[in-house]
C-alpha cells in the first residue's frame, strides 16, 4: 500500500512512529516489540498510515487498536484468527475488550477448526524462523508440519523466533506446552459429561462453562508468574 492511497491524518490529530507506538505500548505490554507490530501489520490486524518514504504512522485509533489486540492475546489467549475475524466484522469500530472477548472465546471453542494450511517454507517466510528453528519446534512437539502448519502454530513459531532473541529454545518453550495439556487435561475431567453430550444445549453450556474456568485457570497462571517474579526481584 502506497502512501497516496491512504487518506491524510486531521492536522489535529496526533501521530506516531512505530518506535513511539512500541515505546508507548510497553508500560502495559513489556514483551512488545517493533518486529511483533511489523507481524500484525502482516496479519492485515493493522493499517497504519505510510509517508512517502515508506515510514509508517499511527494514529490513536491505530494505537488503541492495538492496545485491543495485545490485550485479547495476552488475557483471553486468543488466536490472531479469531481476533482478526471479529474486529473486521465489527462495524462501530468501537472495541470493547470484555464483550470482544467473551464473543470471540466462544466462536473460537464452537466455530469449525481453521481450514487454511501453511508448508513450513511459507512460515519461515513469513515470521524469519530459520531452518532448525523449525526442526527443533517440531522436535519437542509444539508443532507438527506433517499435514501443514495451522495459524495457531504459525502464531507460535512467530513467537518462538522473538523468545529466541532472549536466549530461550524450543526445548524450554516445552514446558508451557505441557502445562497447557494438564489443564486442558484437568478441564475435560470436570466438564466430560457436558462435552459428550449428545444434547445440544448441554454441550453449548459445557462450552461455555469451559470458557470461564479457561479465562480463570489463565489468571490464576498469571498471579503465580507475577508472584514468582516478585520472589525472584526481591531476593
Amino acid at each position: 500500500m502506497n502512501a497516496s492511497s491512504v487518506a491524510p491524518l486531521p492536522d489535529d490529530e496526533k501521530i506516531l512512529t512505530i518506535g513511539a507506538v512500541c515505546s508507548a505500548l510497553k508500560e502495559d505490554f513489556p514483551s512488545v516489540s517493533i518486529s511483533k507490530l511489523r507481524y500484525l501489520e502482516d496479519q492485515k490486524l493493522i493499517t497504519p498510515r505510510r509517508t512517502p518514504g515508506g515510514y509508517r504512522l499511527y494514529s490513536p485509533r491505530d494505537v488503541e487498536r492495538l492496545r485491543t489486540i495485545l490485550r485479547l492475546q495476552r488475557d483471553e489467549f486468543l488466536p490472531l484468527r479469531v481476533i482478526r475475524q471479529e474486529l473486521e466484522s465489527s462495524s462501530s469500530g468501537a472495541f470493547s475488550v470484555a464483550e470482544q472477548a467473551k464473543k470471540m472465546k466462544r466462536a473460537q471453542l464452537t466455530g469449525p477448526a481453521p481450514t487454511r494450511r501453511y508448508s513450513a517454507g511459507e512460515v519461515m517466510e513469513a515470521t524469519g524462523a530459520a531452518a532448525a528453528l523449525m526442526r527443533d519446534l517440531e522436535e519437542y512437539g509444539l508443532i507438527d508440519a506433517t499435514d501443514g502448519i495451522d495459524d495457531t502454530e504459525r502464531e507460535l513459531v512467530q513467537t518462538a523466533v522473538e523468545l529466541a532473541s532472549y536466549g530461550v529454545q524450543p526445548r524450554h518453550m516445552r514446558m508451557f506446552r505441557t502445562a497447557a495439556e494438564r489443564e486442558a487435561d484437568l478441564l475435560e475431567q470436570l466438564l466430560a459429561s457436558g462435552l459428550r453430550s449428545r444434547n445440544p444445549e448441554r454441550r453449548r453450556e459445557a462450552l461455555e462453562t469451559m470458557e470461564g474456568l479457561a479465562a480463570i485457570v489463565s489468571h490464576i497462571r498469571h498471579l503465580a508468574l507475577i508472584a514468582e517474579l516478585r520472589r525472584i526481584s526481591d531476593s
